[in-house]
């Protein structure tokens, strides 16, 4: 990537709002240049959805907690002349997770390609070779995919007129569904399950989403499952010292009130506690829908109430942090269960959504591998719900879908847990809206559907609004960790080529 810097003679001065992945990586590019960057974020401590909380000597990442394309991280912290391991350090699972179908019946994903396809071949007869090809697949799409692609502004079709990319959009699978590609290659629904996984949380069932994320098999089966030790938590504190360290200024509790515009161009920002901020540009990594709806006046809006209702969101999630004396075995640090039937699940989520009656779930237990997020003896458990975003989340429902996998887990686990709980809080739809200000108490964003990829994702720089720019999983280049860090910088290289 080209390096930019600002040349004029004064330097424009830049708020972010929210200190999300995207907001923190847009900082650190932005303060590198020369801008002034003062970040401003609403809640407590930076991280957005990563944040941490900590409570009777446990500490949960509250959001996500997968490590995966550790390449995007090396790139964007290479770029500043470091490594991760100037920040944190890094272990790569193995297993990298174990997934539950049933009673007795569970499988450890390894680590590494070749112990991969020798677990496939024992399933499968011949699934092994196929594992290959589908996983060089994989690796085509990711390189172009995440190379050609994630890092373009998205704002011109002419962007995309290169005959290398057009041919690449052919090899890319966009229009062939996911689902059909799997099936293509291997028939034990356990491999059809564990290999469709990592597209649950994109916004729509596998047989809705295109072959083209298959890329994510690639992050997951040959980069592999990392973990950051102290949690995702040590990545944003990472990401804020560099910031820091690159002159960019960061507030936290500061929410944004409104953004003032003044002869077409943003001019300042103003908090709840009444102070203002100059600005000659606004980075906004809060939530895109609240930013426009309700930090700005109307006649600065590109996106009205219809246009938002029409969106495809991704999921939500309901998730209870756990704190439990003793060890729960039966557990790896990533366990997803599987137990009952996926697409019903799938169905509850992105067709007729509602809550679903045989949940699937999914428990972190970094205690496994990171002693220091439990006292010592305990276990740190994170259990996690995927959800239709805008349910009604009330007490008993919640408490309805604690019982129902709660069960399930003494049962594969063959233990009691609830006499063990020493601590328990859940967050769902309610707390993302109050504390993100998410859309619809959506977890992840907006979905990677067809008609919600590159051009056709909410626009990186406003239309209306001379020097107002977008990051994070709203806009593009999608949800998820890895794109919300580039997403970030895409923003800031476009404000440096623009300024």
């Amino acid at each position: 990537m080209a390096r930019f810097e600002f040349s004029n003679t004064r330097s424009p001065r830049i708020v972010v709002i929210g200190g999300g992945f995207a907001g923190l990586s847009a900082a650190a590019e932005l303060a590198r240049a020369g801008a002034s960057v003062t970040l401003l974020e609403k809640n407590e401590a930076v991280g957005g959805r990563a944040r941490v909380w900590q409570h009777e000597g446990f500490r949960w990442d509250m959001g996500p907690s997968w490590y995966w394309m550790p390449d995007v991280f090396d790139d964007f912290f290479a770029g500043f002349g470091h490594s991760t391991a100037d920040f944190y350090t890094l272990e790569r699972l193995d297993p990298s997770y174990r997934v539950c179908f049933g009673p007795d019946d569970a499988i450890d994903l390894p680590a590494g390609i070749e112990p991969l396809v020798d677990l496939f071949e024992s399933i499968e007869r011949g699934a092994g070779t196929r594992l290959r090809s589908f996983l060089a697949d994989a690796a085509y799409k990711y390189r172009h995919g995440m190379g050609d692609f994630v890092h373009k502004p998205a704002l011109s079709l002419r962007e995309y007129l290169d005959p290398r990319l057009l041919w690449s959009l052919v090899r890319l699978q966009m229009l062939q569904s996911f689902r059909a590609h799997v099936r293509r290659h291997f028939t034990h629904d356990h491999l059809r399950q564990i290999v469709e996984f990592p597209v649950l949380f994109l916004g729509a069932t596998a047989a809705r989403t295109p072959a083209l994320f298959s890329l994510m098999n690639h992050a997951d089966m040959a980069l592999g499952t990392w973990y950051p030790q102290g949690g995702m938590g040590s990545v944003v504190d990472g990401l804020r010292r560099l910031a820091e360290s690159q002159g960019a200024e960061i507030r936290t509790r500061a929410e944004v009130e409104r953004i003032e515009v003044r002869s077409g161009r943003v001019s300042g920002v103003v908090t709840r506690s009444g102070e203002r901020f100059d600005a000659d540009v606004v980075v906004a990594n809060a939530d895109y829908h609240h930013v426009e709806q309700h930090l700005l006046a109307p006649e600065y809006r590109q996106y009205g109430r219809e246009f938002w209702k029409r969106r495809t969101l991704s999921p939500s999630s309901l998730l209870f942090y756990v704190g439990v004396e003793g060890r729960v075995e039966g557990l790896r640090h990533h366990t997803l269960f599987f137990d009952e039937p996926i697409d019903l699940h799938a169905e509850a989520i992105y067709e007729s959504p509602r809550w679903p009656e045989r949940p699937l779930f999914y428990v972190s237990a970094p205690s496994r591998t990171d002693p220091t997020v439990a006292p010592t003896g305990c276990e740190n458990l994170c259990l996690l719900v995927p959800l239709a975003p805008d349910l009604d989340d009330a007490d008993e429902i919640r408490e309805r879908t604690w019982d129902l996998i709660t069960d399930r887990l003494e049962q594969r686990t063959g233990q009691s847990i609830r006499d063990r709980i020493v601590v328990r809080r859940s967050y769902a739809h309610r707390e993302f809206r109050e504390d993100y200000h998410a859309l619809g108490g959506n977890a992840y964003g907006l979905a990677n559907t067809l008609r919600q990829t590159a051009l056709l994702r909410p626009r990186l720089r406003s239309r209306k609004v001379g020097g107002l720019y977008f990051a994070g999983q709203l806009t593009v280049p999608g949800p998820g960790v890895p794109p919300a860090l580039i997403s970030g910088q895409v923003a800031a290289r476009q404000i440096m080529a623009d300024w």
